[in-house]
């Protein structure tokens, strides 16, 4: 079945992800671990022994074509008979602009996942097709408006220059992932291990995510045999703003946890700074001293975040 040739439509400014009027499930996600939708054993053991934010069965890349309809037997049976626990449970489809991506909807969007990834995002069109085709079986299932979100992979040269129409295509967008591989292969780039050739889009997806209020999930690091090198890329993707990272290997859900979660040590100094700013703001101050260094507005939202992102991980 191929994708319908949308019209261009233009949801209002009320159905956009600035004014959200439905509301979104909104998980932590520090790790998005990818499971092959071939794999029952992988599944179940991500589902019931590790710890993964997000677990993301995958019916795409990690699934060879003469296998796709046995991966959607499998994911479905995973998320109609698998206790997930606190484990997001997401479902990778095919990308929007082959003959697969219905029928992997069909399948799938009845057992209930709590998210649907789009590899390959290119198009706002494509974007709203998926919102309806999900808003349909919320509506025919009884299912509360906005229970099942939308996270977009922006791997592509297209996928980056309309970054500015496609987050404001459907207001069940909760996040949008960087895909780093395909998108140096579709630019023709070489891959380098400071990703500078990567750089701008990387940053780029950060910077639409967070001003549509949108999580933005950070690049894979291919060699899981190497946590030195995961780590350091982590914790440059937590400080370029992304709230989480995609990970190929439970080795990895540990280490980037480890990275995303704030020390005991940093949330007493986050602390310590907003509660010095409410005494300043209480006694007519604004910008004051604290330990030696200037506090103003930036530093203390940065203070504000920390304890958000602590609170999230249930460390306060």
């Amino acid at each position: 079945m191929q994708l319908p040739n949308y019209p261009i439509t233009q949801y209002p400014s009320e159905y956009t992800n600035s004014n959200r009027k439905l509301e979104l499930p909104m998980s932590l996600r520090r790790s998005l671990l990818y499971m092959p939708g071939t794999d029952w054993r992988k599944i179940e053991k991500a589902a019931t022994e590790l710890e993964a934010d997000s677990i993301c069965m995958d019916l795409e890349d990690g699934v060879a074509l003469n296998r796709k309809d046995e991966a959607r037997g499998t994911v479905v049976r995973a998320l109609q008979t698998l206790d997930f626990g606190d484990s997001e449970k997401l479902v990778r489809i095919n990308a929007t602009d082959s003959d697969l991506a219905a029928r992997d909807l069909e399948s799938v969007l009845p057992a209930r996942p709590d998210g649907i990834v789009i590899p390959k995002m290119r198009s706002a069109d494509h974007v709203r097709w998926l919102h309806d085709q999900i808003a349909s079986t919320e509506q025919r299932q009884g299912w509360k408006p906005g229970s099942i979100s939308l996270l977009l992979i922006i791997e592509s040269a297209l996928g980056v220059v309309h970054l500015d129409e496609i987050v404001k295509a459907s207001p069940r967008i909760s996040a949008l992932i960087f895909g780093a591989e395909d998108f140096a292969s579709d630019i023709g780039a070489v891959r380098t291990k400071s990703g500078v050739e990567v750089l701008y889009a990387r940053s780029k997806v950060v910077l639409y995510a967070k001003a549509h209020r949108l999580q933005a999930i950070d690049i894979v690091y291919p060699d899981f045999r190497d946590p030195e090198g995961f780590t350091t890329q982590a914790r440059q993707g937590m400080k370029m703003g992304f709230t989480g990272k995609q990970l190929i290997h439970p080795n990895q859900i540990p280490l980037v946890h480890a990275v995303y979660t704030p020390s005991y040590e940093e949330i007493a100094q986050a602390r310590k700074i907003v509660e010095a700013f409410q005494a300043h703001q209480e006694s007519g101050t604004g910008a004051f001293a604290l330990d030696g260094k200037m506090v103003d507005m930036p530093v203390v939202r940065q203070a504000e975040l920390v304890l958000e992102r602590a609170r999230a991980a249930g460390k306060i």
